[in-house]
């Protein structure tokens, strides 16, 4: 099933992103958490590619698996900034032979021995570049509320946007956000460019203190007073960070349900017990 055909549904969807491990010893316990990811029936589970690609085997393994085995439909990610055309095309291969229709198409992180290169070189310098040659499958792609890193502004960040769209990509994932009001702000801007396509809101629960300083430094997200203040009181004690932390993004899903964002993405951290709390507190309003 294409991906696109679920979030057009109207209903409220719910579906949870894993990542696949850096080492073959690891991917025992990994495949472990992802199967009772898998058991909770999401809409749909996609699967990370490593920076460089060097767990792309593992992301094909781990996502057919899904599928296959678990019978949940799978998003399977792919990068291209530190790639060949030649590589890209055996991954689209791959991807293919394994019977994937979905794929999220990404730049990925440029890798530190690139910083200083010279772009102009590179055989891919953005995502859009990697839609294009993605026709015949459904293809996501990532958007950011707060604007991208390397963007001069929010405009010039729409523009971009704009591009990997009309070059083929039919939905949009979000970069993790805090605040839900950012989130609404940005509808309404890329609606007014003319962007139609679904926009998945990724939702990022913080459930250990140690890792708002990460979340800040993969994505630059705003922190909103009400959730510092929780970090505050509760980061100490494992068990209540846990609990709150749970209940933040619960809350911030049931806003996004209400306003009528109807399909929610959560970046599990390959954590099982985050990705079942989440969906029991939200178990009517899913009908599950």
């Amino acid at each position: 099933m294409k991906i696109i055909d679920i979030l057009q549904s109207g209903r409220p969807s719910l579906s949870f992103e894993v990542f696949p491990p850096k080492t073959e010893s690891a991917f025992a316990s990994v495949e472990a958490a992802v199967e009772e990811i898998a058991q909770l029936h999401p809409a749909f589970m996609s699967v990370t590619y490593g920076a460089g690609g060097g767990t792309s085997a593992y992301t094909l393994a781990l996502a057919r698996e899904i599928k296959e085995r678990h019978g949940v439909e799978t998003l399977a990610h792919l990068t291209c900034v530190s790639s060949t055309r030649e590589t890209v095309a055996q991954r689209i291969r791959e991807i293919r032979e394994a019977g994937l229709e979905n794929v999220m198409a990404l730049r990925g992180d440029i890798p530190q021995d690139m910083q200083d290169a010279d772009r102009s070189t590179w055989d891919y310098r953005y995502a859009v570049d990697l839609v294009r040659e993605l026709q015949g499958f459904c293809i996501g792609g990532g958007c950011y509320p707060e604007v991208h890193p390397e963007s001069a502004d929010q405009k010039e960040d729409i523009r971009h946007l704009k591009e990997k769209v009309d070059a083929g990509c039919q939905f949009l994932t979000t970069q993790m956000f805090f605040d839900n009001n950012l989130l609404y702000n940005f509808l309404y801007k890329i609606r007014e460019a003319g962007i139609t396509v679904p926009v998945v809101a990724g939702i990022m629960p913080i459930t250990n203190a140690n890792q708002v300083k990460r979340a800040i430094q993969l994505s630059g997200s705003h922190m909103p007073q009400r959730f510092k203040a929780l970090v505050d009181r509760f980061g100490g004690d494992s068990a209540a960070m846990l609990q709150a932390g749970v209940a933040y993004a619960t809350d911030q899903i049931i806003d996004l349900y209400a306003n009528g964002v109807t399909n929610v993405h959560v970046y599990t951290m390959n954590k099982p017990q985050v990705a079942r709390l989440i969906q029991r507190n939200l178990a009517d309003i899913l009908g599950k």
